[in-house]
């Protein structure tokens, strides 16, 4: 560039600049929340019902964040213990479904009660827990006009000057755009954590080493990552057995790192799909620009030895649409992509979320247009398309990405594994949840066998169940005294990366919010610092509020109890009347189990054992089945259901160490069709199972 094209520049740069100053405003509310997100909303929505003036600064124009962008069910968490405006939002989801108008793809019998709360826990207030994200983008955005929310879009934070300190407080804080947002307490409800790092206060990124909190999953973790592994061992290498040190992609050169120990890693990032095989609401999956199929060698090179776990990765949500999550090996997951995303520039993290969106589309496209790719696969996966009717606003494409981690904040109380696995109680409890560690892959690296010979692993993916609830601590999202007095921060809370993996899910987070706000509310009308609220008065305005915050004996579901068949609804096929094939175990160890006792197959015997249910409809229509088991940390993953209905039969998959908890003995496998009065079978197999197989009782319940 010449000095005249130079100054022309610097002139025109002036010029606009000077624009936006003239045309910055100031806002001033008792409370301003940075971050659009379900949090976001959640805690304005308090906010303003605790009587307070709120403003939320987004820099999304979508609000819900993950929650309305693609994060669509929620299978893993304890639904009685989510309560308040997270409970509310659920309702809300079941009531749009009540309406006939609402099923333009599909009918509402055919879905049946797939996603639906228990009636028992429910009572009156029906919730939902699968929809689509423009229906979760809708009661959202409900929730902004019934509260009359004051919701400022397209504001980003500026991170290098924006926040004015004083005292220990924050003052204001300022958008990119100019303007300026001055507040008695501030709310950091974004994924990033931006406000709580541009105010000072400490946090983390990436995974603390085990003996920094006392841990035992922290750090490194190669040898507790036994899930989502490569099936057989893949060559690593561009050309078979090349020794050269050309890996094929997707691959980290460079040294894992001993077990246990820190580091800046963070687990994988991707764009939650919403996708459809329905004629007339399908759109194609499409060549991205710079799409490379080397990108996806070892996908291909784990499809050509067996692995099918691309065609599981499906959650069904209303109107013939699914969820698309991570699962296996090689997925939608960009491992390694990400780490470099929480402290960088807005920029930077733009390129970072191209990068994601673009190794996503070709992944797809990859798996339906690769001629290499298995037929089967192939076949199947070009039927799916991004659904028509999702996000037309961005080529039916999220516009958030899914983020399960960034930064932590190191704030006045920390969550770790202790907390998280009871080990240790917490004190002032705002929530409480019994969600397993759920942790993605973290980085793929080179391994060798005995004899030397290289093959691909996965690191840091863990699965760990929870037995009992756990709860949450105030000062988990409450900063360090010293360093802010009027900031709270429920999304990046203060939580080891263990801790963290259990906590993040949007339900906790929205749960978190509204006690954050509610806590805001009361330092603002008592004029103290957050750290200083009354605990007992936070307490008090929780439960007004339909907040949950212990789980009491008499809201448990059979506990320690043997449950007798006369207790239950429905059809029940229990003990004697079990066809067992095969050597399996009886035993009454582990409880909850339905009748005298229940049998396992003492994880051996792997293909020669199999259990049948058999009964006889008791109406015509749609039948939910049911399966009961104690979930284990010792149980078996991938067991095969084969159920026998009106239209044929049908395969369902259930993993028994963590589909449901502790005091929720029944898993659903789906609801089927059925003829009154005629003979009906499910069979379960412990065929490519790791691990106990347990079988107790089956339960037929008309819809």
């Amino acid at each position: 560039m010449n000095i005249t094209n130079y100054i022309i520049f610097l002139v025109v740069l002036s010029f606009f600049c000077f624009r936006i100053y003239l045309n910055a405003e100031t806002y001033r509310a008792d409370i301003v929340i940075y971050g659009g997100t379900s949090a976001g909303i959640t805690a304005a929505v308090q906010a303003k019902h605790m009587g307070n003036s709120v403003i939320v600064v987004s820099p999304n124009r979508r609000l819900g964040g993950a929650k309305s962008n693609g994060v669509a069910t929620i299978d893993d968490v304890n639904q009685e213990l989510v309560g308040g405006l997270a409970r509310e939002f659920y309702h809300r989801v079941w009531r749009h479904y009540q309406s006939l108008d609402s099923w333009e793809w599909g009918k509402r019998e055919e879905y049946g009660n797939r996603g639906q709360g228990s009636p028992a826990i429910d009572q009156d207030v029906r919730t939902m827990w699968h929809y689509e994200p423009g229906v979760a983008s809708s009661i959202f955005e409900s929730w902004v006009l019934e509260n009359n929310l004051t919701v400022m879009r397209g504001e980003f934070l500026n991170r290098l000057d924006g926040v004015e300190l004083e005292k220990g407080k924050i003052l204001s804080i300022s958008s990119l755009a100019g303007n300026r947002y001055e507040a008695d307490v501030f709310i950091d409800c974004s994924y990033e954590g931006d406000l709580m790092e541009a105010s000072g206060v400490s946090y983390y990124v990436g995974r603390e080493s085990n003996t920094r909190y006392g841990e035992s999953l922290n750090g490194v973790q190669s040898r507790n990552a036994t899930s989502n592994q490569f099936i057989n061992r893949i060559d690593p290498y561009i050309g078979a057995g090349n020794l050269n040190g050309m890996l094929l992609r997707k691959i980290n050169a460079g040294s894992l790192g001993m077990e246990g120990s820190a580091d800046k890693s963070i687990q994988a990032y991707h764009y939650r799909l919403c996708l459809t095989k329905l004629d007339g609401n399908t759109v194609p999956f499409s060549k991205p620009e710079g799409y490379d199929p080397a990108n996806y060698e070892l996908l291909l090179r784990s499809l050509l030895r067996g692995s099918r776990h691309v065609l599981s990765p499906f959650k069904q949500i209303p109107n013939a649409k699914v969820e698309v999550h991570s699962q296996g090996p090689f997925s939608i997951d960009n491992v390694g992509m990400n780490h470099e995303y929480p402290d960088a520039s807005f920029e930077q993290r733009r390129k970072i979320m191209e990068e994601h969106e673009n190794y996503q589309r070709g992944y797809f496209y990859f798996l339906s247009n690769e001629p290499r790719v298995p037929e089967e696969v192939r076949s199947e996966i070009s039927q799916w398309g991004l659904a028509k009717d999702e996000f037309v606003e961005n080529d039916h494409w999220p516009l958030q990405m899914f983020i399960p981690e960034a930064r932590r904040m190191i704030g006045d109380f920390v969550m770790t594994e202790l907390e998280v696995t009871g080990k240790r109680q917490v004190a002032h409890p705002i929530a409480i949840l019994s969600n397993p560690i759920n942790i993605n892959h973290v980085q793929r690296y080179l391994a060798r066998d005995e004899e030397g010979s290289p093959y691909v692993l996965n690191e840091g993916d863990l699965k760990v169940s929870v037995d009992e609830p756990f709860q949450i601590s105030f000062g988990s999202i409450v900063p360090q005294r010293e360093e802010c007095l009027n900031l709270l921060v429920p999304v990046c809370l203060s939580a080891s990366h263990v801790a963290f993996g259990a906590i993040s899910h949007e339900s906790v987070y929205m749960m978190l919010a509204q006690s954050a706000a509610t806590a805001a509310s009361l330092a603002v009308n008592m004029n103290k610092p957050v750290q200083d609220i009354s605990y007992a008065q936070l307490k008090m305005k929780l439960l007004d509020n339909g907040q949950v915050l212990s789980l009491t004996r008499s809201k448990r579901v059979h506990i320690g109890e043997v449950i007798s068949r006369a207790e239950l609804g429905g059809v029940v096929v229990d003990g004697d009347q079990i066809e067992l094939r095969g050597p399996w175990t009886e035993s009454s160890s582990l409880r909850p189990f339905v009748g005298a006792s229940y049998f396992h197959d003492a994880n051996a015997e792997k293909g020669m054992c199999s259990a049948r249910f058999p009964f006889i409809a008791p109406e015509d229509g749609l039948h939910e089945i049911k399966v009961s088991f104690s979930v284990f940390g010792n149980r078996a993953g991938n067991i095969r259901y084969e159920i026998n209905h009106g239209e044929g039969s049908e395969n369902v998959f259930v993993d028994q160490r963590q589909p449901h908890f502790k005091g929720q003995l029944w898993c659903s496998l789906g609801s089927f069709p059925f003829q009154k009065g005629e003979q009906y079978f499910v069979e379960l197999f412990n065929e490519n199972t790791k691990g106990y197989v347990v079988v107790d009782a089956l339960q037929i319940l008309a819809l």
